[in-house]
């Protein structure tokens, strides 16, 4: 059994009410989600498995509950060797190369830190997708089968 941290990143609520459902169904299963305000990069450290839930702001922005620990990670650069990590990003396909670009920033710091991607980082858009929780469960019940 895993326990889950779970960093979420809003604007308007929206990613919020989906970590909501995402805390439902991970405590429906056999792992234990956790529910991170405000992180820090020990919280990372001490995180056996983690999951961002974010949307994206401006042109690709990290919300601003979000960007003090992006920007902890980014300076500080722990290593966060194996641990594993999934990615939940929303954001508005019209914005063209900035689309999910809060989700795609994670990615990276992620992969550079040595964390370990569990699947694929699930790309939620707006425009098509007007409630996000039809398009992340699957993306979850697969995610929860691929986690040691």
């Amino acid at each position: 059994m895993a326990t889950i941290r779970i960093f979420v990143g809003s604007v308007y609520g929206g990613a919020e009410r989906l970590s909501e459902q995402v805390i439902e169904v991970i405590e429906k299963s056999e792992h234990q989600a956790q529910l991170v305000e405000n992180g820090t990069v020990d919280d990372m450290l001490a995180a056996s498995h983690i999951l961002v839930i974010t949307s994206t702001t401006g042109q690709g922005d990290i919300p601003d509950n979000l960007i003090a620990l992006y920007s902890q990670l980014n300076d500080q650069f722990p290593l966060l060797t194996g641990k594993q990590y999934g990615i939940i990003a929303m954001g508005d396909r019209s914005y063209g190369d900035t689309f999910c670009g809060a989700g795609r920033s994670f990615d990276e710091l992620f992969r550079d830190l040595q964390a370990k991607p569990v699947g694929h980082r699930l790309e939620i858009d707006a425009c098509e997708d007007f409630e996000p929780w039809p398009v992340t469960e699957p993306w979850l019940n697969e995610w929860l089968t691929k986690i040691s």
